[in-house]
């Protein structure tokens, strides 16, 4: 069995092979790309081996997959977990790789989850959406950061950015100084620009989410739209892999952090480990949860009665995952779901399905289009 590290850089990478006895047979340098993937695997073609690597932001996908085809059993590094490599005083390549390979060979890494393919493709464009909103938001902050400087009528209505929000802007702007005229109509065409780009994406998270098995099943929990249990989905990959779920919660990063000393025992703040994006999801949910559902109304009430509003709606973003967790394990829908909602939620999914359909072949950005 030959034990393989790897460090990887974005142009370079560095790996450490050694047998069973922890003797180094070979120390390689190699390109970030296939053709330098090739020198690596030529090494141990026709020979058993394990492979490791750690987790850098996108780079370790393509060295992963290459290893992967190539019938080499690969983990992927929990980067919290290696602290030996962390907190080490001499830090090299050539070091870290021979560490990983140390760690591997005495079966001592903690991997992290890694989903097919085809989920870690949903999973992009699910965060890409989320990234989209969320530039939708600053840009809609700036809009009223911008409007703040001046005393104009209050707009009556109960969205600024509506249709007659649109119209409402068209008769102020002359009330505006010329350069802050400019921005305004910078910042609503990229405003606009965006409304559309996240229509389409919601279009393409549909057809995925019409095809995904336990999507429906979330949806009949009430809060969570079809965006959000796709990404539940996505994220979580395979619900079987947490034995409980207070384990799913821990994963989560919305347990509490434990302080315990003899007979003192203090908890803190949530650990915020695991999926920024799927933790923020499930809190937009309780609100949501909080506002239909008289189940959550009465327990955010009674937590936010003792310890404020915030954390009664992470209390109720921790719950709504555990009953998500036991819904998926058990294959059961929300029992105290509302059928009249659900079949709207049913309803709503098809039509942006079927229209994703229709729509499929046509160019997708028309600024684009030769």
């Amino acid at each position: 069995m030959i034990y393989i590290g790897i460090d990887i850089d974005k142009k370079k990478c560095v790996a450490c092979l050694q047998d069973k006895t922890g003797r180094i047979l070979h120390g390689l340098k190699f390109e970030n790309k296939k053709s330098g993937f090739q020198n690596l695997l030529k090494l141990v073609k026709g020979k058993k081996a394990r492979a490791v690597i750690e987790s850098t932001g996108n780079l370790w996908i393509r060295l992963y997959t290459a290893l992967e085809e190539s019938d080499i059993e690969v983990k992927l590094a929990n980067p919290y977990k290696t602290r030996v490599i962390a907190e080490s005083r001499i830090k090299t390549d050539k070091i870290d790789a021979k560490t990983l390979a140390d760690l591997l060979r005495a079966d001592l890494i903690v991997s992290s989850h890694v989903p097919p393919a085809h989920v870690r493709a949903v999973r992009d464009l699910l965060r890409h959406r989320l990234n989209m909103v969320n530039d939708r938001t600053r840009v809609k902050n700036r809009i009223h950061s911008l409007l703040d400087k001046y005393e104009l009528p209050e707009f009556k209505g109960t969205d600024l950015f509506s249709k007659a929000g649109m119209r409402w802007f068209t008769e102020q702007i002359t009330h505006l100084d010329p350069g802050d005229q400019f921005v305004l109509q910078s910042l609503l065409y990229e405003l606009k620009t965006l409304d559309t780009l996240i229509e389409k994406a919601d279009k393409e998270v549909a057809l995925h989410a019409e095809v995904t098995e336990g999507v429906k099943l979330l949806m009949s929990l009430i809060g969570v739209s079809f965006n959000t249990a796709l990404l539940f989905v996505c994220e979580v990959d395979e619900i079987q892999r947490f034995p409980s779920s207070s384990k799913l919660v821990s994963w989560l990063g919305l347990a509490p952090r434990v302080h315990q000393s003899g007979e003192t025992c203090y908890y803190g703040r949530i650990t915020k480990r695991g999926s920024p994006r799927l933790r923020g999801a499930l809190i937009q949910a309780a609100h949501a949860a909080v506002r239909f559902d008289p189940h959550w109304r009465s327990k955010f009430n009674r937590i936010s009665h003792s310890k404020g509003k915030q954390k009664a709606y992470v209390a109720v973003a921790r719950e709504l995952a555990v009953t998500m967790y036991h819904m998926l394990i058990n294959k059961e829908p929300y029992r105290f779901g509302r059928e009249k909602t659900y079949t709207q939620k049913l309803k709503s999914l098809d039509r942006l399905t079927r229209k994703a359909q229709t729509n499929q072949g046509e160019a997708l950005f028309e600024c684009f289009s030769l």
